[in-house]
């Protein structure tokens, strides 16, 4: 029935589209006016129209029609953009016009890679900026943001409007500067944190984000749905001993080599008893091998061990089993720590606790304070003063080992669970973390409840002070203060539902000039890493022969570095992108799309890259892209 209706009403995407096409027409009889006029004359008799009353919705074909004038007299001249000569070469086509309503409209345009979502969020930035109130546009990073504004600015400039750019570091000054500009790029977490600093000024004239009128948010869903409940956190020094964590490194550092030994043996065993060919007790494998994952879910044996059929399932209904019979503590009680991977909670078991302190093994456990505290009322040998000695006696025991044992569990989590070049990176003596989203380093952004100064101790860099937190907002919050708000992606119609739901946000499916010429192929399973690897090498070699430019797609850091030593070992000129190289990525991206080219890169490479196809690779037969498989459906096509 749904398929009948569709066919005979068609689907709401076509049906939103063909009300927009009578607009596109009345935006292109206006551009054919224009060739003469004085651009930056006619912006200003906008303003004077809006400014007695005239909805935005009326000007806009006029508005779009103007700003599209404004690419075509542009068309063959250069500027810098990120340092690098770019020429002028784009005029909005139909599709890209119907784009740029739907933003003005304050819904989601779903535009495929390539699409130019870059110069169609022009056309409502423009117009919306013309009211003097400010129009915003948040991006996923400071180079994206930069680039942005360098690459569209003189179109702005040549409409009479001004434009500015949000960077990291910037001064209030300059935060002001960019914030009085008609048009503002930035991220969302310049534009976030911008707010909280906001809001602990005491005057008026030191802040510096004027309001929240409109804003575009590039790549939508990657910030509004994947980053939606992250918090934005100000957060400052608060005194606090700091060299206990190193004190207690070492110790922490010997319980995980232990865990580790003991894991994997349980691990082995499970694969011991899978692999051989008498009657399996599966009710005996899946607790070993529910057992390790709350050992050491990271575990690199029992990840390839899960790979195989049948394992994950096997661990999940054990787990059922051990959660309805509440017989967890027959399989932690074998274990020197507990971990809960999706809570992010580690326990120490007695086994630990006597590891960690043979001679002293209560000195990781927290008494039992109301019990300590209603013994000291209770007796009636102490006078009313001694009592309260007691009590603060007691209390301060309470805290000591409290901070002792919340210290310990910071560590175990640093070892466990955080990985160097996965979840941070070491750089000139500093930890910094690597935003899982994106791909990038995150200076001065730092783990909270006392896990950063862990990282460092494991590390064996300066530990530096704890903070507390002044201000926090996130994300989802901060962007349902604008009057109106707008998004554009390649990859939202997956999310309708959630836009919708949070946002009241509608998804508007915008179709291509061209048809998509890239050809999917199917997955391909490997039983291990290392064939995985090697099959990569074994298809770069291949194509790097024929002169195809090949991009290779990969999931952390780390394994960017080792197919880069995989490549070097074949002798494969290449180029690495990730977090430890962003300073390059300008000149990366730019050289990725020629004849020869290998770049291997993380998702640094999946949200507003531009790679451009060099002369000649658009008449080759193929191009290759090889993608190591994301965490969802959603990141494979962000890739692609």
């Amino acid at each position: 029935m749904l398929k009948v209706l569709k066919k005979v009403f068609g689907t709401k995407t076509e049906r939103e589209l063909k009300t927009l096409w009578p607009k596109v027409e009345e935006i292109n009889a206006f551009y054919e006016k224009f060739k003469d006029v004085d651009l930056q004359k006619t912006t200003e008799d906008f303003k004077k129209r809006i400014a007695d009353g005239e909805q935005l919705d009326d000007i806009m074909p006029e508005a779009f029609g103007l700003v599209k004038e404004a690419c075509r007299r542009l068309l063959g001249k250069t500027w810098t953009v990120v340092e690098m000569e770019t020429e002028w070469n784009m005029v909005p086509f139909d599709v890209q016009l119907v784009g740029a309503i739907v933003l003005h409209q304050g819904k989601i345009a779903e535009m495929k890679t390539g699409e130019g979502k870059t110069l169609v969020a022009t056309m409502p930035l423009y117009l919306n900026g013309l009211t003097g109130k400010g129009a915003h546009l948040i991006t996923v990073n400071d180079y994206l943001a930069r680039r942005d504004r360098e690459w569209m600015g003189p179109v702005y400039e040549s409409l009479g409007l001004t434009v500015g750019v949000l960077q990291g570091g910037m001064d209030n000054e300059l935060r002001k500067e960019a914030y009085r500009c008609d048009i503002t790029y930035g991220t969302n977490n310049e534009f976030g944190f911008d707010y909280l600093r906001d809001n602990m000024v005491w005057r008026s004239e030191d802040k510096v984000q004027p309001g929240h009128h409109y804003a575009i948010v590039d790549e939508v869903d990657s910030i509004l749905i994947d980053e939606a409940r992250t918090p934005l956190i100000i957060s400052g020094p608060v005194e606090h001993e700091t060299k206990a964590f190193n004190e207690l490194n070492p110790i922490v550092q010997r319980l995980n080599s232990a865990q580790t030994v003991l894991v994997n043996r349980i691990v082995a065993d499970a694969k011991k008893a899978l692999d051989s060919e008498n009657e399996k007790d599966m009710r005996t494998i899946g607790k070993k091998l529910l057992q390790a994952r709350r050992g050491a879910p990271k575990n690199k044996q029992l990840l390839k061990l899960e790979q195989e059929s049948g394992i994950k399932k096997l661990i999940e209904e054990t787990e059922l089993s051990f959660l309805r019979e509440k017989s967890f503590k027959e399989i932690d009680d074998e274990l020197y720590f507990v971990i809960d991977e999706k809570a992010h909670v580690i326990d120490l078991t007695e086994k630990g606790s006597t590891f960690v302190a043979p001679n002293n093994p209560e000195m990781f456990e927290l008494p039992n304070l109301s019990e300590k505290i209603g013994a000291i009322d209770r007796d009636a040998q102490l006078t009313p003063k001694e009592k309260i000695h007691e009590k603060e006696k007691a209390y301060q025991e309470y805290a000591q080992k409290s901070e002792r044992l919340a210290n310990l569990r910071a560590l175990l989590k640093a070892y466990s669970l955080f990985e160097k070049d996965v979840e941070y990176v070491v750089q000139d003596g500093r930890v910094i973390i690597v935003d899982q989203f994106t791909g990038r380093l995150m200076p001065g952004r730092r783990f909270s409840d006392g896990l950063h100064q862990a990282i460092e101790a494991k590390e064996r860099v300066k530990v530096q002070e704890e903070t507390q937190t002044f201000a926090t907002i996130t994300i989802q919050n901060y962007f349902r203060m604008y009057e109106k708000l707008a998004g554009m992606t390649g990859t939202a119609a997956t999310e309708a539902n959630e836009f919708w739901e949070i946002y009241k946000l509608d998804v508007v499916e915008i179709p291509t000039k061209e048809p998509v010429r890239r050809i999917d192929y199917e997955d391909i399973v490997y039983r291990s890493r290392r064939e995985k690897y090697n099959a990569i090498v074994d298809e770069v070699v291949k194509w790097h022969e024929k002169r195809r430019p090949i991009l290779v797609g990969t999931t952390s850091v780390d394994v960017s570095e080792t197919i880069s030593r995989l490549l070097k070992r074949k002798g494969i000129t290449h180029e690495v992108l990730n977090a430890k190289h962003h300073q390059r990525e300008a000149k990366i991206v730019v050289s990725a799309g020629q004849p020869g080219a290998v770049t291997i890169a993380t998702n640094m490479a999946g949200r507003g890259t531009d790679i451009k196809l060099g002369k000649g690779v658009v008449e080759c037969s193929q191009c290759c892209i090889k993608c190591l498989s994301g965490d969802c459906s959603r990141c494979d096509h962000e890739k692609k």
